[in-house]
């Protein structure tokens, strides 16, 4: 026990990078910090870890306790242990993104005066947050690359022009519609229905479904997604 009592003890939190899309634009969901240091500043949501969780676990909680949801995509980023980076006391964060569908999932804790921005117009965040943001889009342009999490941002159904935008809002450019096109159609995953989005145009725009279940066969027999 004394190898134990003779250490130094610092506290554990987690961060959550929140990610949205509204059918035009990426966006991340930010809160008011209610709190000082920093107090009135946009941050993160976080949290620090209870003795009874693990780092998932409490991540879950604190989307939850924001969102009031629990069946979010969620991914470990990575960790932040800079001596300064809370100047109040010695504090290692580990951050999470999430992928959110906000049509029908709009419904937030009040409590935290949380609001959406777009990824490119967000206020400048407290501490490290900034840094857990870039590294979260690093990570979320990869993992759009090679496996079908976008659709973890997107209705049930959406039309093709939807898909195509959000891809051209996460990897942050224009991509060309024929090829786009192609390659969605190229992957065999997606389902098309007999339903149209009059919305889009004159004649309408098919919507489609994300086949998991196809997916997961042909991954099972080594397909690779790849955009």
């Amino acid at each position: 026990m004394k190898n134990y009592d003779n250490q130094n003890k610092v506290l554990l939190a987690v961060d959550c990078i929140i990610f949205g899309f509204d059918k035009k634009n990426l966006k991340i969901l930010l809160i008011k910090r209610d709190f000082e240091p920093e107090k009135g500043k946009w941050s993160l949501m976080g949290g620090f870890l209870k003795n009874d969780e693990n780092l998932d676990t409490a991540a879950t909680r604190v989307l939850n306790h924001l969102t009031g949801l629990d069946d979010i995509y969620m991914e470990q980023l990575r960790s932040y242990s800079a001596l300064d980076r809370d100047p109040v006391e010695r504090t290692v964060s580990v951050s999470y993104y999430a992928l959110i569908n906000i049509e029908g999932h709009d419904t937030l804790n009040e409590n935290f005066s949380a609001k959406w921005f777009n990824i490119d117009e967000k206020p400048d965040l407290i501490f490290d947050h900034n840094l857990m943001v870039k590294n979260a889009m690093s990570r979320l342009r990869y993992r759009a690359s090679t496996k079908p999490i976008g659709f973890e941002l997107l209705p049930e159904k959406f039309t093709m022009k939807q898909l195509q935008t959000l891809y051209e809002a996460i990897l942050g450019e224009n991509l060309d519609k024929r090829n786009f096109i192609n390659k969605i159609n190229g992957l065999d995953i997606l389902i098309k229905t007999d339903e149209k989005d009059m919305n889009s145009s004159r004649k309408g725009s098919f919507f489609y479904t994300f086949d998991a279940e196809k997916y997961q066969l042909k991954v099972s027999d080594g397909f690779a997604f790849k955009l």
